[in-house]
């Protein structure tokens, strides 16, 4: 039974990175604002996914908030990519020191949302049965936070440990002596595969398609590091802030064909030992947008793979062949290749010898059958839009926003979408923050809206809304980038892709990220400040 409505002005869904730095923004605003969080506690991506293997791709110190000098000081970052179990630790210091926390609700999963014209408020319905109202509504929903399982028969009859690695349990989970199977090679699939292979009995990997992956290279950062990286923390966001990705990394910018061959692999050799993506975002342009650089570079990180994996049909089986380097998300490693060279790892290529049904022993496959005592679902996240597409949304006339959406998002720079007024995204469908080093984008974003927001409550809107027109030079803005980039044949999220998603076509391209770069977001949002909001309706 649904309980009596409680009014806030402003609230934020989800209390991950986003959801954090957005209710401070508030509360230093003085707006009555709270958070609704569907968790039993704060975090988000580093709440939820604590799988062996799970830390930073992202330099530690660009990944933490800029917004406070006195937070910077203190903390100490421990490694260059840090791991899960910190990051958590950051996340819940900065609640903490902020005294966060009595502005969250946890356990309080937002079900539905519907806009209301004659009142001009958005009710909110939560699966507790709690429900409120809201002035202003922010989503803080993370693009990576709903997992998708294959749909095989006789998942359900499995008679070992078996779950997503989004859902991994809290509870340390056995892996010495044991058979385990992991289906899936992206990301998240990789971190597990290279963190577990040297810890359980058997490892037996199933792939459906390889992907390009390169050396995190992380390593502990000292006192005296620390000490360095404090003093430069100014240099550091700067950098961020003018390069593409978001990242200290920044282009080559000498010209791809202006360097001979012998020249380009020297700096290739450089940049694969260095940390995190130095070797995707520091590289040249030209390998993002020219067939023929696309494919050099391709050969160069193939013949990486192939010199670090002992059996060289094994070799093949990791390098992909339909699509070049950089054309998905790129997943880094730790000794990830080296895996595949111990006696209790084994490849299962699922293209060749597809899966036929999880059986309550193992998996069976059209080739064979694996005994097995736990089944690790890598295989993805309904990514971008699968946040919203998990509420109900009705905005003007009840129009639904899954339907809006249905082919794909459409939106005002990534933060608001036409007839859903007094909805703000944050890191939402086709804003920079999936293309980008995600903390430095949703911080670019949380400013953008806590000023939008104090504009309006300033001048008395209680109604605000991106017009149609705006929303449809934006999309033609997303698609224009995101036509530039060889990737576009890909298959994978960067064009809204997941095989396991009901109604995801292979082939359809869904434009969900902006890929015109950091530096260019920054100037059209920042724009749109300095034109007095002239593309929004506020009333």
């Amino acid at each position: 039974m649904t309980r009596e409505k409680e009014h806030r002005e402003v609230i934020v869904v989800g209390a991950g990175v986003s959801g954090i730095y957005q209710i401070k923004r508030l509360i230093d605003l003085g707006v009555d604002a709270i958070v609704l969080e569907g968790d039993e506690d704060l975090g988000g991506t580093w709440y939820r996914n604590r799988y062996p293997g799970a830390r930073f791709d992202s330099e530690s110190y660009t990944y933490g908030y800029s917004f406070s000098k006195e937070l910077l000081d203190e903390w100490h970052w421990t490694e260059r990519f840090s791991s899960q179990p910190e990051n958590l630790r950051y996340l819940n210091h900065v609640a903490d020191k902020f005294d966060l926390r009595p502005h969250m609700r946890f356990n309080a999963r937002v079900e539905a949302m519907t806009w209301d014209e004659d009142e001009r408020l958005w009710h909110l319905e939560l699966q507790n049965g709690d429900a409120y109202t809201a002035r202003f509504v922010i989503t803080s929903l993370g693009p990576l936070s709903i997992p998708t399982l294959p749909r095989y028969q006789g998942m359900d009859e499995f008679t070992g440990d078996a779950f997503h690695t989004y859902w991994w349990p809290k509870e340390p989970v056995p892996l010495e002596g044991r058979r385990v199977g992991v289906i899936g090679t992206g990301a998240t699939g990789i971190q597990v595969i290279a963190d577990i292979a040297d810890k359980v009995g058997e490892l037996t990997v199933f792939q459906r398609r390889p992907n390009w992956s390169t050396p995190l290279n992380n390593s502990p950062i000292s006192d005296e590091e620390m000490v360095e990286i404090r003093g430069r923390y100014d240099e550091i966001f700067a950098n961020c802030a003018s390069s593409p990705g978001g990242f200290e990394h920044v282009p080559d910018r000498r010209g791809f064909w202006n360097l001979s061959p012998e020249e380009r692999r020297a700096c290739w050799d450089e940049l694969y030992e260095q940390p995190g993506f130095a070797i995707l975002a520091g590289n040249f342009m030209e390998i993002f947008f020219d067939e023929a650089a696309n494919q050099e570079i391709s050969e160069y990180i193939a013949d990486r793979i192939r010199r670090r994996v002992d059996d060289p049909a094994i070799a093949e089986k990791l390098i992909p062949t339909d699509h070049g380097f950089g054309m998905q998300r790129l997943p880094l490693e730790t000794n990830y290749f080296e895996a595949y060279n111990r006696d209790n790892v084994r490849l299962v290529d699922i293209s060749d010898t597809p899966i036929e049904r999880i059986t309550a022993d193992g998996i069976q496959t059209t080739a064979a059958h694996y005994d097995l005592d736990v089944i690790v679902y890598a295989t993805g996240f309904d990514a971008i839009t699968g946040g919203y597409d998990r509420i109900e949304i009705r905005g003007v006339d009840g129009q639904a926003l899954g339907d809006k959406w249905r082919d794909g998002p459409s939106t005002y720079v990534g933060v608001m979408t036409h007839g859903f007024p007094n909805l703000f995204m944050v890191a939402g469908p086709q804003s920079v923050s999936g293309s980008t080093n995600f903390p430095r984008a949703i911080e670019t974003g949380v400013d953008w809206v806590t000023g939008l927001l104090q504009h309006g409550l300033d001048h008395g809107r209680t109604r605000i809304e991106a017009t149609a027109d705006a929303e449809q030079e934006w999309v033609k803005e997303v698609v224009r980038a995101h036509e530039r980039m060889l990737f576009r044949r890909s298959k994978g999220w960067f064009t809204g892709y997941n095989a396991n998603v009901a109604g995801h076509e292979e082939g359809k391209i869904r434009y969900q990220a902006y890929f015109g770069g950091a530096p260019r977001y920054s100037e059209v949002i920042d724009q749109a400040v300095a034109d007095g909001y002239r593309r929004l309706d506020m009333s």
